[in-house]
C-alpha cells in the first residue's frame, strides 16, 4: 500500500508555492496604489529593521495614491528613505505628518517590463512545483513492499496534480498580464 501523505505533503507544498506566487504577484506595482507593494519595504526603527506596516497606517485615499502615517512621528524621515530605496520608483513627498506616494500611470514600456517580471516569476513557481514532484516521485521509487502498479499509479496521480497546479498558475498569471496591461 502506497503511504498518502507522500501525496498530501507535496500537494501541501505545491499549494504553499502557488500562495508565494500569488504574494509576489501582489507586490507588482499595476498602476493602481494597493498597500500590498510595501509589503516588502522594511524600516529602521527602534534599532532593527520593522516591516513598514509595522511603524504605520497604510490608507488608501483614491486608487492612485498610498498614504503612510507612522505611529511614532519620529520614524517619518525613516519610512521616506526605504521609499526612496526600494525598487517601487516612487518619490514619497512628506508633510510632517504622513508620506504621501502618488502612482503616475504606467508607460506602455514599464508595463512590458513587469509582464516580464511577473513571467520570471511564474516560471520560477514551475521550476520550483517540478522539483516537489521530482521529490514525491523518488519518495515513491524509495518505498519497500509496493507493487509496480501502485507505485505508477501513485506517480501519475502526482503527474496530473503537478499539471492541474501548473494549469492555474498559467490562469494567475494571464490575469496578472492582463491587469498589467490594462490602461
Amino acid at each position: 500500500m502506497i503511504d498518502p501523505s507522500i501525496r498530501k505533503d507535496a500537494e501541501d507544498r505545491m499549494k504553499k508555492t502557488r500562495e508565494s506566487l500569488v504574494r509576489g504577484f501582489a507586490s507588482i506595482r499595476t498602476g493602481r496604489a494597493t498597500p500590498a507593494l510595501l509589503d516588502r519595504i522594511t524600516v529602521e526603527a527602534y534599532g532593527s529593521e520593522m516591516p513598514i506596516n509595522q511603524v504605520a497606517t497604510i490608507g488608501m485615499p483614491d486608487p492612485r495614491m498610498l498614504t503612510i502615517t507612522p505611529f511614532d512621528k519620529k520614524n517619518l524621515s525613516a519610512i521616506e528613505k526605504a521609499i526612496q530605496k526600494s525598487d517601487l520608483g516612487i518619490n514619497p513627498t512628506a508633510d510632517g505628518m504622513m508620506v504621501r506616494l502618488v502612482f503616475p500611470p504606467l508607460t506602455e514600456e514599464r508595463r512590458k517590463e513587469l509582464v516580464k517580471q511577473a513571467k520570471k516569476m511564474t516560471e520560477e513557481a514551475k521550476v520550483s512545483m517540478r522539483n516537489i514532484r521530482r521529490d514525491a516521485m523518488d519518495s515513491l521509487k524509495k518505498l519497500d513492499g509496493a507493487s509496480e502498479d501502485e507505485v505508477k499509479k501513485a506517480q501519475d496521480d502526482i503527474q496530473k496534480l503537478l499539471d492541474k497546479q501548473v494549469e492555474e498558475l498559467g490562469k494567475i498569471f494571464s490575469s496578472k498580464e492582463k491587469e498589467i496591461m490594462e490602461v
